[in-house]
């Protein structure tokens, strides 16, 4: 067999992977009579056995290699007098023999397999410590309830409009179920990391980038659970509206620059007022510590399917007037599409005004419409998730967010 560069290169790195995870085991080795088995040579021995077998290239080597390495943490297993034997060990010696056979084939992906096991092996009492004491049972449950939805419901779920459903997507509509799972998933963890004040800020502002409705209403369901976390709801809500105005004008940036000329003034307007008075209802939130008003489940699934299909029969509606009258006019319809979607409807018009089809005054106006419609959905969604007290103060805030929008046009007409 010709011995070149890259099969020194992977016995190189299959020797570093085996030193790596080795080490990590050798420190939990313990000592005397019940110490385990295997430690930094052994492991290090092993994962360069498995480069060597794969470099040699006759499968029957491979193979023996691969049972000898399975019988040696059998038998070590059985022979172990410790007090907790596991099979950590064992697997991680088998898993450190399979890196070194894919050191040869794919080095990339074994050396970052490799810092994985050993990151794994080196977490063992946080990982414990977070499993038994940290996550609790409902927890549990509703990661496994949303792991699934994403994995298993959404990939399953038809990707088609249905006519008998006034032309919905299914799939659309589970993607909105899990979108406000999630974003009442984030605003759980980050009140157990961060406490009510500060947690449902982050958690609304980064949420707003996939969507302020959803997160206007994730926030109304929690309120509705915990009603003195209320203004630290409402800050999480108007904070979701930053992120709106800042995604209007990246899509901006990205499309066509120039058009921030034109949208800048109103987008700032919107953007500073958002931000103004979602510090405000911060510093108006009172302080608890983290983890005080945590309770029970991460998220309420009846309520998410609840929202999401309550938003999806806007967007049927919506459909349903195009369709019957027409799009007539690029207002009209960009109006009407706002009360499903923001961005969409701004995209479009920019991307027609790059175009030439469009001039700037039919982007500013077609786009305060469309944030306009789209907060009348907001409005909707705080009262139909957080009841009147939570509706009453959120649609306050979003009304004087679309004045401070609208304000720089009508300066513009007089």
């Amino acid at each position: 067999m010709d011995w070149s560069q890259n099969n020194f290169a992977s016995l190189a790195l299959a020797l570093g992977l085996g030193l790596l995870i080795g080490v990590e085991r050798e420190r939990r080795k313990g000592t005397g009579p019940t110490r385990h088995f295997a430690g930094i040579r052994t492991f290090s021995l092993v994962s360069l056995a498995g480069a060597v077998a794969q470099a040699l290239n006759f499968p029957w080597i491979t193979l023996v290699a691969a049972v000898l390495v399975a019988l040696l943490a059998v038998i070590s297993h059985l022979k172990d007098r410790s007090k907790d034997p596991g099979v950590t060990t064992e697997m991680a010696l088998f898993v450190t023999f399979l890196l070194g056979m894919l050191a040869v084939e794919q080095p990339v992906m074994a050396g970052a397999c490799g810092v994985v096991v050993a990151a794994l092996l080196a977490a063992r009492e946080p990982l414990q410590r977070f499993s038994t004491q940290t996550l609790s049972e409902p927890e549990l449950h509703d990661a496994l309830l949303l792991a699934g939805s994403v994995l298993i419901v959404l990939p399953l779920a038809p990707n088609q409009p249905l006519v008998w459903l006034g032309g919905l997507n299914p799939r659309t509509v589970c993607l909105l179920v899990v979108l406000i799972m999630g974003v009442q998933a984030v605003g759980h963890v980050a009140l157990r990391l961060f406490g009510a004040r500060m947690g449902l800020s982050l958690s609304g502002l980064v949420a707003g980038f996939v969507s302020s409705t959803a997160t206007i209403a994730a926030m109304g369901v929690r309120v509705s659970k915990a009603p003195e976390l209320h203004m630290a709801c409402v800050a999480g809500a108007w904070f979701s509206t930053v992120s709106t105005s800042l995604q209007v004008g990246l899509i901006a940036l990205v499309l066509q620059p120039s058009a921030l000329r034109t949208l800048g003034a109103s987008l700032a307007c919107a953007l500073l007022t958002a931000l103004a008075l979602g510090v405000w209802a911060v510093r108006r939130s009172p302080v608890f510590p983290p983890e005080s008003h945590v309770r029970g489940r991460a998220f309420s699934l009846k309520q998410s399917i609840g929202l999401a299909l309550m938003l999806s029969g806007i967007t049927v509606v919506v459909g349903w007037v195009q369709s019957a009258f027409g799009t007539l006019a690029t207002f009209a319809a960009t109006a009407l599409a706002g009360f499903a979607d923001m961005h969409s409807p701004v995209a479009a018009v920019i991307s027609l005004s790059a175009h030439g089809s469009i001039d700037a005054a039919t982007v500013w106006m077609a786009t305060l419409l469309a944030f306009s419609t789209n907060t009348v959905s907001k409005v909707v969604a705080a009262y139909a998730a957080g009841g009147k007290r939570y509706g009453n103060t959120v649609s306050l805030g979003l009304l004087a967010v679309v004045v401070a929008a609208w304000l720089p046009w009508g300066v513009g007409r007089l």
